[in-house]
């Protein structure tokens, strides 16, 4: 089954206009210019921006012609077919079972090795995205969010 961008773009559009809604109903937190609206209002407005444009159809004349003869992409995915959509929930297990142990900065780096190889990523590619992304997440939680994540045997510089 095949559904029109409009109608997927739409969907976007309500699923993020009621994210954004939801958000500012939270109460603010005092002392903190940051509170927990914040979030999923950011994430709300970045749905009903990519929705409206996806149903307006902007962006559409960038997309590659489909291939005739269908061929799966090249990686991981196209080797273990279906299997690959226990992917996500694998990772999401291995994260809640190591994380505490190994911590952070490692457990997620070896989660985004897994995913990009998986997605056909080279090794290049997956090794920079894995060691930089991690960084850069736990950066944003500890100081942006003031979240802590679990050092373990790699604690984070900061």
């Amino acid at each position: 089954m095949h559904l029109s961008d409009r109608v997927t773009g739409l969907f976007l559009v309500v699923l993020g206009a009621l994210a954004f809604w939801g958000g500012s109903l939270l109460p603010a937190v005092p002392g903190q210019d940051v509170g927990p609206a914040a979030f999923p209002m950011v994430i709300g407005g970045g749905l009903v921006l990519c929705g409206a444009l996806i149903a307006l159809g902007i962006g559409r004349s960038f997309e590659a012609p489909e291939a005739a003869d269908d061929a799966p992409p090249p990686g991981l995915a196209a080797r273990i077919g279906g299997w690959a959509a226990f992917l996500p929930p694998a990772l999401l297990i291995f994260y809640v079972l190591v994380s505490e142990r190994l911590g952070f900065l490692p457990t997620a780096a070896l989660m985004l090795l897994a995913t990009a190889r998986a997605l056909g990523a080279s090794w290049r590619l997956a090794a920079g995205v894995a060691l930089l992304a991690p960084l850069a997440v736990h950066l944003a939680f500890a100081k942006l969010l003031r979240v802590p994540l679990p050092d373990g045997v790699l604690p984070a510089p900061w």
